[in-house]
């Protein structure tokens, strides 16, 4: 039972990435159909937060979690960041570039984050340690192996090309999605300072959603002019709205949040890579995109960096239950220092000393008072 206790939060991530696949194939064929990829994202955490808002509320226990001013400070930057700036930006650079793109270019985010939390001492690296060099190397070996999925081809294996080069707007899309990935990771960082001050993740996910839905209604109104814009015209719209609402955004922040205040903002984003490797087999099999020995050599690499960077966390996760069971360990070994010291500078040192010095020091007192 400990055991699986243990990999619950890499179980988590491994259902959220592939529910990461799905959302970014069904937004993509949302977008091809004519859908604004702003009133998009309106509707995905519109339909989050009727979802996942009642679930907050029922199972609320009394006394819970109340939100001061600091919460709802943390929670509405890091729903500006994470939702309303993140999800308007990704959905544009998907539509402009493609959902194979995007899926690569997401896998940016453990570097991104590795350096962010190392930079405000989140993450800790130490040239001597060989967990440190493991986490190192380890986020390079995937990143460099998402990077080769999308730009190292050579023969291909299967199928035949269904999307085209992206166009014009190819670059631009590519832009939109790169700042995506900035703004998912300095999410990531501040689901750490957010969970601290909100510990109620159900919760926390419901006020990310509603306020996400406000942020995003309001910059959609002020930028997308046309009424006709706010329709559904064909099922796939409606699915795409649902199924990126109900599990893309409620059940995704719950599930992130959740693994963040387990394991901590690198561990979460180190998952990120698989969903390039599902992304690209999905397409290979629903949409008969093509496959190259540099996708499937890439995927390779992306799994053995991401198990190697796994094992540096799990000696860090290690040594961090270590101390908080012995936590009077390094009070002892200071002690034990002090102690050889004293004994080689003064010989032999006599422990009760220090208390008959107390006493004698407490009779001569008492004894100098009752004189007065």
């Amino acid at each position: 039972m400990g055991a699986f206790d243990d990999s619950k939060p890499a179980l988590a991530m491994l259902v959220l990435q592939f529910s990461y696949a799905f959302v970014s194939l069904i937004t993509r064929a949302a977008l091809v159909q004519g859908m604004s990829p702003r009133v998009f994202v309106v509707y995905r955490q519109a339909i989050a937060t009727l979802v996942i808002a009642p679930i907050a509320y029922f199972s609320r226990k009394s006394g819970g979690t109340s939100m001061g001013l600091r919460s709802f400070s943390l929670v509405f930057s890091a729903s500006l960041i994470g939702v309303t700036i993140n999800q308007n930006v990704y959905a544009e650079g998907l539509y402009l570039a493609s959902s194979s793109m995007a899926s690569a270019m997401g896998n940016l985010v453990p570097a991104i984050t590795f350096v962010m939390a190392f930079s405000i001492g989140l993450e800790k690296i130490n040239i001597r340690s060989f967990r440190s060099i493991a986490k190192i190397v380890g986020t390079v070996i995937c990143v460099g192996g998402a990077i080769s999925m999308a730009l190292l081809r050579g023969p291909k294996l299967l199928n035949t090309t269904i999307f085209g080069s992206g166009g014009e707007d190819w670059l631009l899309g590519c832009l939109f999605i790169f700042a995506s990935t900035c703004c998912w990771s300095i999410w990531l960082i501040l689901q750490v300072p957010v969970t601290a001050s909100y510990p109620d993740h159900l919760s926390l996910s419901a006020w990310m959603c509603f306020m996400g839905t406000l942020q995003s209604g309001i910059l959609t109104l002020f930028l997308e002019k046309d009424l006709d814009a706010w329709k559904l015209h064909s099922y796939l719209e409606l699915v795409g709205c649902l199924f990126t609402g109900i599990i893309g955004s409620g059940f995704a922040f719950y599930v992130q949040a959740w693994v963040i205040s387990q394991k901590g903002p690198l561990f979460s984003a180190m998952f990120n890579p698989l969903c390039t490797v599902i992304v690209t087999i999905l397409a290979a099999i629903f949409l008969q995109e093509e496959i190259y020995t540099g996708g499937l050599v890439g995927g390779v690499a992306v799994i053995i960096g991401l198990y190697i960077v796994l094992w540096g966390k799990a000696k860090d996760q290690f040594i961090k239950e270590e101390d908080e069971i012995n936590p009077k360990l390094e009070i002892d070994q200071k002690q034990t220092i002090k102690i050889t010291i004293a004994e080689s500078r003064g010989g032999k040192l006599d422990l009760e000393e220090p208390l008959l010095s107390d006493k004698s020091n407490d009779i001569e007192e008492n004894h100098n008072f009752h004189q007065k």
